[in-house]
C-alpha cells in the first residue's frame, strides 16, 4: 500500500516517469560509444580514451551543475545541461571517427549530462509527507536496478535495427525529453535551495565532515559492485561448458540476480515503517550489505553462486535510500542538491576503481577478485560505523532545507 500511495501522490508518476526518461542514457553511453566508434573503424585505445573522457567529465560535471541548481533552480540547468549534452552527443553521431571531435564529444555528453537524479532527490521532501520520505527515496533507488538493464538493452536494439549512430541520437532525444518532463512540473518550478550558511563556503556541502565520511563509505560501496561485475564475468568464464553444472545465462544471469536482489531489498525496506535514526540505519545497512558479500569468497559451485549473487544484491538499494535521506540530513543550509550530485560523483569513481583492480587481478586469482569484491563494502561499512557520531546534522544542514521544501510544496498550487 506504501507505494500504491506514493504513485498517486500529485506529481510523483510525472517526476519518476521523466527522471527515469533522462536517465536512460546514463546507461546507455558507455556501450553507444564503443559500438558507434568501433563501426567507424576506430581502434580500441581511442575508444577507451573517448569512454574515459565521458566518465571523468560526467564525473566533474555532475557537482557543479548541482551547485547551479542550488544557486539558480532546477528548469533552467536541467534544459540548459540536457541541450548542450545534446550537442556532444550529435558530434559523436556525425564524426565517431574523428580522433578528436570523438573524445570532445564524449566529454560535453558527460560534462552536461542533466543532474536529474539529484534535482529528484532534493524534490521528494516537498513532494510527499514527510513519513512516505523512506518510501520515496528506496522506489528511486529501486529504479536504478531497471535504468542499467534497460540502458544496454535500448542499445542492442536500437544498435541492431538502425545503428549505433541512431541509438546516439536517441540517447540525447532521451535525455532532453526527461529534462523537460521533469522541469515544467509544478515542484521543480517551485522549488528554491534557501540561501547558503556562511558555514558552507567554496567547499560547499564537502564543509561537513559527516558527509565526506558518509560519501566515503559509500564509495567503497560503489568499488565493490564495479568489481562483482569482473567477479561474475571471470567466474561464468570459468565454468563455462561444465557439462551439467554450467548456469545457463552465465555472467549475465549473475547480474540480473544481483539486480533483482537490489530490487527486492528496495521494496521490502520502503515498505517498512522505521523507528531508527536515518544515521544508525545507514551504517547497520552498510554491514549487512558486507556481510551479504562475504559468501562469495566461497565461490561455490553456479547453481550455490547464483544464490549468492541473489543475497549480495538485497542490501545495495536499502544502504543507498537510507544513505539518501542523510545526504539531505547532513548537508550544510544551500546545498542539498550538489550534495546529492556528489553522492553520484563518489558511487562512480569507486565502481570504476573496483572495475579496474579487480580486472587487473583476474589473470591471478579468481579468489583476489573475490577479496577486491567483497573488501571495498567491509571497508566502507566500517568507515560508516567508526564515523556513526559525526552523522549528526549540523545547526544549518537538513532542518533548513525541509523547511524549505515543505513551503515549496505549500506554494505548488498557485505555480501549476
Amino acid at each position: 500500500m506504501g507505494y500504491l500511495a506514493l504513485l498517486r501522490a500529485p506529481h510523483v508518476t510525472r517526476l519518476l516517469t521523466g527522471t527515469l526518461l533522462g536517465r536512460l542514457p546514463a546507461g546507455m553511453t558507455a556501450l553507444v560509444i564503443a559500438l558507434a566508434l568501433r563501426e567507424a573503424g576506430t581502434p580500441y585505445s581511442r575508444i577507451g580514451l573517448a569512454t574515459a573522457a565521458y566518465a571523468i567529465a560526467a564525473a566533474v560535471g555532475g557537482p557543479v551543475l548541482g551547485r547551479l541548481v542550488d544557486r539558480t533552480g532546477q528548469p533552467k540547468v536541467l534544459l540548459g545541461s540536457a541541450v548542450v549534452a545534446g550537442g556532444g552527443y550529435a558530434l559523436l553521431a556525425l564524426a565517431p571517427g574523428n580522433g578528436v571531435a570523438a573524445p570532445l564529444g564524449a566529454a560535453i555528453a558527460g560534462l552536461a549530462m542533466p543532474p536529474l537524479e539529484p534535482c529528484l532527490r532534493s524534490l521528494w521532501p516537498s513532494v510527499v509527507e514527510e513519513e512516505q520520505l523512506d518510501t520515496a527515496y528506496a522506489f528511486d533507488s529501486a529504479s536504478q536496478q531497471i535504468l542499467y538493464v534497460a540502458g544496454p538493452l535500448a542499445v542492442a536494439g536500437i544498435s541492431a535495427v538502425f545503428g549505433p549512430s541512431t541509438a546516439l541520437w536517441t540517447a540525447a532525444g532521451l535525455g532532453l525529453a526527461g529534462a523537460l518532463v521533469v522541469a515544467t512540473t509544478a515542484p521543480a518550478r517551485a522549488w528554491r535551495a534557501p540561501a547558503r550558511g556562511e558555514s558552507a563556503g567554496l567547499l560547499g556541502p564537502l564543509r561537513s565532515p559527516g558527509l565526506v565520511l558518509l560519501l566515503l563509505g559509500l564509495a567503497g560501496a560503489g568499488w565493490t559492485v564495479g568489481a562483482q561485475n569482473v567477479l561474475f564475468i571471470a567466474y561464468a568464464e570459468q565454468h563455462a561448458g561444465q557439462h551439467a553444472g554450467a548456469l545457463p545465462g552465465g555472467a549475465g544471469t549473475l547480474l540480473a540476480l544481483a539486480a533483482l536482489g537490489g530490487l527486492v531489498g528496495a521494496l521490502v525496506y520502503g515498505a517498512v515503517k522505521w523507528r531508527s535514526t536515518t544515521a544508525t540505519r545507514t551504517w547497520a545497512l552498510a554491514l549487512a550489505m558486507a556481510a551479504s558479500y562475504l559468501p562469495l569468497l566461497l565461490l561455490p559451485g553456479p547453481w550455490a553462486m547464483a544464490g549468492l549473487a541473489l543475497l549480495s544484491g538485497i542490501g545495495l538499494a536499502p544502504l543507498l535510500a537510507a544513505a539518501f535521506v542523510l545526504v539531505a540530513e547532513l548537508a550544510p543550509r544551500g546545498t542539498v542538491t550538489e550534495a546529492f550530485a556528489w553522492l553520484v560523483t563518489l558511487f562512480a569513481t569507486g565502481n570504476a576503481a573496483g572495475y579496474a583492480v579487480s580486472g587487473s587481478l583476474v589473470a591471478h586469482s579468481l579468489t583476489g577478485v573475490a577479496l577486491c569484491a567483497t573488501g571495498g563494502i567491509t571497508l566502507g561499512a566500517l568507515l560508516l560505523f567508526g564515523a556513526r557520531r559525526w552523522f549528526q546534522p549540523a545547526e544549518e544542514t537538513g532542518g533548513p532545507e525541509t523547511d524549505t521544501a515543505r513551503g515549496a510544496a505549500r506554494e505548488l498550487e498557485s505555480v501549476a
